[in-house]
């Protein structure tokens, strides 16, 4: 019970206190907002409750003493300032340190205090922590004894509360009704005015005037946890009522119920869904083949029930990766303490604007996103924004602006991570490259900006002078790339001197049945996802025309180079037979590279299937060109291709 207790606080402490992150954020900008303000008080609220059942004084003390400051700041008593900002964020991170020292070890840290945390917060230091529920009242307070009096139709040892909700409950979020209801087995409710009710003219329907009294069957701590979140206005009494004929119990079996399923579990029936896939297409492989010997009668009644199992197994496979989304916002809330302890430790003052958190992708990718979009915000920190008298000197503002935000496209999430600073050194890159080796003088002097930007990106690039907490160790952006590509994902940089660099990483909103296309190049099979190519078709020598050491064709007006997919994978060239087709033709795809075309010949095409794409790992997830790995009907593993990546 403790455990499960202490699993549930930790969780709901940690989306509580991302949330209180925001609205202060929010309310530091726009002191007005009361929007941002109620819910940074319901936050706070909530956690000293929360922090009372549990029995962490230290935390209650605390947010006993935020909730009184902001209490003030809801009446219009004061408004808030710098000091009162810098004393509530305080709180909110070294309370976020706490729940993470609960999470490792079950237990606060034994040097938690919150003495000066109070104190900065302008109040005494409590004595006792939150207030807790009263379970030590007399057993023959009227309260109960009347309780007991009209329960005699109920038996045995009970638990009689008593619960007087705060006049404001209603706008600090809390529903008298909704609490009760979640009572474990309740078995008597009453309902009273806590003060006598006036005429209807005097009704004020914006104030809470109820006392709910009743009696429970459940033990103690789990009435306790029922009212976990005003433990502060409900007196609890374990008593017992005579044996006498039962009464109906209150049917509560329409209240709404949610279920917990640990993410282990979701990740199993996943993986059992995916193997589901393949067992499917094994099956449309062995159809394939009987439809030759099969009678017509049955090869379409194998036909029909295969095109069903098809339609079942999408849905299922879609429904188990809805269950796997996740929202971005806890993710991006844990960057704003960052960024401003990182900011202040380089001298540089940064506002870290967040936008998109409600996105949702898959658990595995919000997961796998941490680490690769932390590197890219201390690379904009050290790297892109300027310091203050630069910017001045510069006409910039001051603080520079970083901006995350996610944004749906397609079947993709776009994560974009933009900052308003220096922007990339085109020629100091251009340095480091041949200063490295990472490319000769040539071969720079020819590329393009955005080619040369990419580089950035190449294992051991880096430009920092020297060796700090944050640059100049050997791990660079190269990191970032792998990690992204390791998600079924692909970052690229945007740059314009003196104006910021703009960092967009696409990934897969989730794990999904990829539409795949299988392709024939140097003797070997390949799959391409169905939506990166834009046609697949032959063309006749007659139609290619020569271009400088190459060919290319016109496809509806525009150029397309011919390329060889064996040529892109470094493989021989297998000979191809022409039975059924004319000699002089080639396959190609036409895919989109960029804002260009290009005509890629294949050696075949094969069939094109749904499966579930799975992500390379270890030395494989740092090869260029690679999306992830399937398998085939027939059981041999198929490596899936990323052929915009391949062409450059």
């Amino acid at each position: 019970m403790i455990d499960d207790l202490l699993s549930a606080f930790v969780e709901e402490a940690r989306e509580l206190l991302d949330q209180a992150a925001q609205d202060l954020a929010d309310l530091e900008r726009s002191p007005l907002d009361t929007a941002a303000l109620e819910s940074l008080f319901r936050a706070t609220h909530t956690l000293k409750g929360s922090a009372g059942l549990i029995g962490f004084a230290a935390m209650g003390e605390v947010f006993h003493a935020a909730e009184d400051r902001l209490s003030e700041l809801r009446r219009g008593e004061r408004a808030i300032d710098a000091a009162l900002a810098r004393a509530l964020l305080a709180a909110v991170d070294q309370t976020a340190a706490w729940v993470e020292s609960i999470a490792a070890r079950g237990e606060l840290p034994q040097d938690a205090t919150a003495k000066g945390l109070v104190r900065d917060l302008g109040s005494e230091v409590l004595g006792g922590g939150a207030p807790q529920a009263a379970a030590a009242a007399a057993p023959d307070a009227d309260w109960v004894h009347a309780l007991r009096e009209r329960g005699q139709g109920l038996a045995g040892p009970l638990v009689a509360f008593r619960y007087t909700p705060a006049a404001d409950s209603y706008f600090a979020g809390d529903d008298p009704v909704a609490v009760v209801r979640a009572v474990p087995d309740l078995m008597r409710l009453e309902l009273a005015a806590r003060t006598p009710f006036g005429g209807a003219e005097t009704y004020d329907p914006f104030t809470c005037n109820l006392v709910l009294a009743g009696l429970s069957g459940a033990p103690l701590p789990a009435v306790q946890a029922a009212f976990r979140f005003v433990a502060d206005q409900v007196e609890l009494v374990e008593t017992t009522v005579p044996a006498a004929p039962a009464e109906p119990r209150p049917n509560t079996e329409g209240a709404a119920r949610a279920l917990r399923v640990d993410a282990a579990r979701v990740d199993a029936l996943a993986a059992a869904a995916d193997d589901l896939v393949v067992a499917k297409n094994a099956l449309n492989h062995l159809m394939g083949e009987a439809a030759h010997w099969a009678p017509p009668a049955l090869a379409r009644s194998l036909a029909a029930a295969q095109a069903d199992l098809d339609r079942r197994v999408a849905r299922l496979h879609e429904s188990i990766g809805r269950m796997r989304l996740v929202p971005l916002a806890p993710l991006f809330r844990r960057f704003p303490p960052i960024v401003r302890q990182t900011a202040a430790g380089l001298g540089k003052s940064v506002e870290l604007v967040l936008g998109g958190d409600g996105v949702e992708v898959d658990k595995s990718i919000a997961d796998g996103l941490y680490e690769p979009l932390l590197h890219l915000l201390r690379n904009a920190l050290d790297h892109g924004v300027e310091a203050p008298s630069e910017r001045r000197a510069a006409g910039k503002p001051v603080p520079a602006v970083i901006r995350l935000a996610a944004m749906v496209s397609g079947d993709e999430v776009v994560i974009e991570l933009a900052d308003d600073g220096r922007g990339l050194d085109m020629a100091r890159l251009r340095e480091t490259a041949a200063a490295r080796g990472l490319a000769s003088s040539e071969e720079l002097g020819a590329m393009s900006d955005a080619a040369a930007a990419d580089l950035i990106f190449r294992p051991g690039f880096s430009t920092a002078a020297a060796v700090t907490d944050l640059s100049g160790r050997g791990v660079g952006l190269d990191a970032v790339r792998a990690r992204v590509a390791a998600l079924g994902g692909r970052v690229e940089v945007h740059s314009a001197r003196g104006r910021g660099a703009r960092f967009l990483v696409r990934l897969p909103v989730r794990v999904r049945l990829a539409r795949l296309m299988m392709v024939e190049a140097g003797g070997e099979t390949f799959g391409v996802p169905l939506e990166s190519v834009l046609a697949a078709t032959r063309v006749g020598q007659a139609q290619l025309t020569p271009v400088r050491a190459g060919r290319a064709l016109v496809w509806r007006g525009r150029p397309a180079p011919l390329i060889a997919l064996a040529d892109l994978l470094k493989m021989e060239r297998a000979e191809v037979a022409t039975s059924g087709r004319d000699a002089d033709e080639l396959q190609v795809m036409i895919v989109e590279s960029g804002e260009e075309l290009a005509a890629v010949s294949v050696d075949g095409f094969g069939e094109r299937i749904e499966a579930p794409l799975r992500p390379l790992t270890g030395v494989l997830a740092r090869v260029p060109g690679l999306l992830g790995s399937s398998l085939m009907g027939d059981g041999r593993v198929l490596m899936v291709l990323d052929v915009p990546e391949l062409i450059g």
